[in-house]
């Protein structure tokens, strides 16, 4: 897990982690800009520190292929075969919180949540 928003695409033509520019970027941008700006600990951009100490997102915000490389992944399909824009919300540095945590990560996201269905 880790603590970021993550836009198209997921994937380069080399197969490498590099920035891989969708044709709607600038859109795919701010709206990922719209939920992690709500998020203070994500906007920071280097929520894990002690997990993964280099890991470091400007903004709390990422390109897919610029994190890592996933070839064939689901955000990229539904955005080329469906017009679907997709971003993926990673939520956590903990990839499987405890129950009695839940509430916490509610709070955190919360008005994520609401400043993104605004963009709509």
């Amino acid at each position: 897990g880790s603590l970021v928003v993550n836009y198209p695409f997921d994937d380069d033509e080399q197969g490498i982690a590099i920035y891989s520019k969708s044709p709607d970027d600038a859109v795919f941008q701010r709206l990922a800009l719209a939920y992690s700006k709500e998020n203070a600990k994500m906007y920071q951009g280097s929520p894990c520190k002690d997990m993964y100490p280099s890991e470091y997102f400007p903004h709390g915000i990422t390109n897919g292929a610029h994190w890592y490389n996933v070839p064939g992944g689901m955000q990229d399909w539904n955005y080329l075969h469906t017009n679907c824009f997709e971003v993926t919300i990673e939520l956590g540095c903990v990839k499987y919180p405890k129950a009695e945590e839940l509430p916490k990560y509610w709070e955190q996201n919360r008005r994520s949540l609401l400043q993104f269905m605004k963009q709509v």
